[in-house]
């Protein structure tokens, strides 16, 4: 079982998946397979510029994000399991058939990263359809915790497969010689410590006093509280800080913050945070708001915001008891000439 080397579809036999849901999964590591190929042209491909067109996020398009969403759309629609999409380049669900899944993505995460020739890839969560009819917008509004599946493709030095069934997390390497996913690090776990954290640091000044507090103390290093040294990374793609947390533990942080208030956090719960949120969990990780897991949140929106905390499971219990004295209103924590009154944590009364 789990033996490196085993291809896909034999893994998920060992596995004892579900024989719809290995049918899926392999049609999504084909459609990602396609991906892979287009970036790795890079240039040649003359696909990797910005268009005048912007996603429902508000957030200019590159040409590959198009084409790697139609690849994502087009490949799914085919499979008679898929019942409906919901992808963060286009506004609406994707109501397809009456069918056993409900498929979320988001086809190439980091993609202003792709001119620069910079790791990206696409995240993907899997959830029930609701049985014997069309599914509607309110059945892709399910929690995290009712994930079926949860997984990435990372297209970097090497093509990258990271998913889960609830059975640990696993990731496979495309062959490029064989077209063929193989196991190469199965049963990943998170480390149980870390002295890594990844954050924008240049969003700093907007941040709120626990999550200050936790970045100055990882920085104040050994001669701080911590009393050891940190190092800080930051890829800006989301599939790239994960799998390196994956490898060799860490934590991330894309943290609510005043920078633009009315926004809950940076990234999407549906489609980034939750398929992610499952993935470091089964590897021994957590992935917490600061207030709350993650895979908790009952969704109101299919392109949902959140802030994250997601890693080392000890990293994010520490911001998470820095939260919580913070709107508890403990020491100075709960009040902040940066935030003003309790800061996005509380309404005005």
């Amino acid at each position: 079982m789990n033996k490196p080397g085993t291809n896909l579809a034999d893994f998920l036999v060992e596995q004892q998946a579900e024989k719809s849901l290995a049918t899926l999964l392999l049609a999504v590591a084909d459609i990602c397979a396609e991906i892979a190929a287009l970036t790795a042209k890079g240039a040649l491909a003359k696909i990797t510029g910005k268009l005048n067109s912007q996603n429902i996020q508000g957030e200019t398009q590159t040409q590959l994000d198009v084409i790697s969403n139609d690849l994502c759309i087009d490949g799914l629609s085919k499979c008679d399991l898929v019942a409906g999409l919901a992808s963060e380049e286009v506004d609406d669900v994707c109501n397809i058939r009456a069918g056993k899944y409900l498929v979320m993505f988001d086809p190439l995460d980091g993609s202003s990263n792709v001119a620069i020739n910079v790791t990206v890839g696409t995240i993907f969560s899997v959830l029930n359809a609701p049985e014997g009819r069309m599914p509607i917008e309110a059945d892709y509004l399910q929690p995290g915790s009712k994930q079926v599946a949860a997984g990435y493709a990372l297209y970097g030095p090497a093509t990258m497969l990271v998913f889960t069934i609830g059975k640990g997390t696993h990731g496979f390497t495309l062959d490029s010689e064989t077209q063929t996913f193989v196991l190469t690090h199965p049963n990943m776990r998170v480390a149980e410590t870390t002295s890594e954290f990844a954050i924008n640091a240049s969003n700093e000044r907007f941040w709120e006093p626990p999550i200050q507090r936790y970045i100055n103390e990882c920085k104040a290093g050994e001669e701080g509280v911590r009393g050891r040294d940190f190092n800080m990374r930051w890829v800006a793609s989301m599939v790239a800080e994960v799998h390196r947390i994956l490898l060799r533990g860490g934590v991330y942080l894309y943290p609510r913050d005043s920078k633009k208030p009315l926004k809950a956090g940076r990234l999407r719960l549906m489609y980034e945070l939750n398929p992610m949120s499952m993935l470091v969990e089964q590897a021994g990780g957590q992935s917490s708001t600061g207030e709350m897991r993650v895979m908790d949140i009952v969704p109101e929106q299919v392109h949902q915001r959140a802030p994250v905390i997601i890693g080392t499971a000890q990293e994010v219990s520490l911001v998470e008891r820095y939260t919580q004295a913070f709107v508890s209103g403990d020491v100075q924590k709960g009040f902040s000439p940066l935030f003003g009154e309790r800061s996005l944590f509380h309404k005005k009364q």
